[in-house]
């Protein structure tokens, strides 16, 4: 199965990169520099459906369902306080085979969080998440895409792989439709894209989950349509 592809760490560019507050490393050559993955290696047909954000009593068995119906399989960046409210559910993604992923124990933009917070945060979701699922954890993915410096010596220091993304539906947002998640998701998709979409809204647009779980089928279809496979970065599970 397809890995994720990094580069080694530029030091001085960590550096840089945080003179620039509440900076996300999306962007192509700051993720680069920093060594952080935002597409698949060695991708051929396969892309990366990730969902952020769960476990949600309503989203994600609504998105659960639905991958099961299509026989699509995906990765769940759990947030570990919602997997306490909810280790049912993550049991549940886990049993299905479906990749499962750290987006944190409390989901909080890292620049706000002091290095030993940063740490304890971390440790506390991988307990949480990996009791609930007895899956061993080593992928990755901050709230919001933001890594502090602090953040990232903590995430390699525990072997994890930092996974961003390349395409996202911007699901979260109040103001948009199923069709518009899955244009902005789909459009110009190319092997190897991780695309970023969300299974709850518990951070994000009341109700949003909904409009996820309406546009996957349509995300599906076109992902079918461009010969492309849903599939998990396999050497990170």
């Amino acid at each position: 199965m397809p890995s994720v592809r990094a580069t080694g760490v530029a030091t001085a560019g960590v550096a840089a990169a945080w003179t620039l507050p509440g900076l996300a490393p999306h962007a192509r050559p700051l993720a680069r520099a920093l060594g952080i993955a935002r597409v698949l290696e060695r991708p051929e047909h396969a892309v990366a459906l990730t969902f952020d954000d769960g476990p949600h009593p309503e989203g994600t068995p609504a998105v659960l369902e639905i991958l099961r119906e299509r026989g699509a399989v995906a990765t769940f960046f759990l947030v570990g306080a919602d997997v306490e409210r909810h280790p049912g559910l993550a049991a549940e993604i886990a049993a299905a085979g479906h990749a499962i992923a750290v987006h944190g124990h409390r989901h909080r933009n890292l620049m706000r969080v002091t290095p030993r917070a940063t740490a304890v945060d971390l440790d506390r979701a991988a307990a949480a998440i990996g009791a609930a699922t007895g899956r061993a954890l080593d992928l990755y993915r901050p709230p919001y895409g933001i890594f502090t410096p602090a953040a990232l010596r903590q995430v390699r220091r525990r072997a994890w792989r930092p996974l961003l993304w390349s395409r996202w539906g911007a699901d979260w947002r109040a103001r948009t439709t199923p069709q518009e998640i899955a244009a902005r998701a789909t459009d110009d998709v190319e092997p190897g894209d991780v695309i970023l979409l969300h299974d709850a809204d518990t951070y994000s647009a009341p109700g949003s989950h909904r409009r996820t779980a309406a546009a996957l089928p349509l995300i599906l279809d076109a992902l079918e349509a461009r010969g492309l496979t849903p599939t998990v970065p396999g050497a990170l599970i």
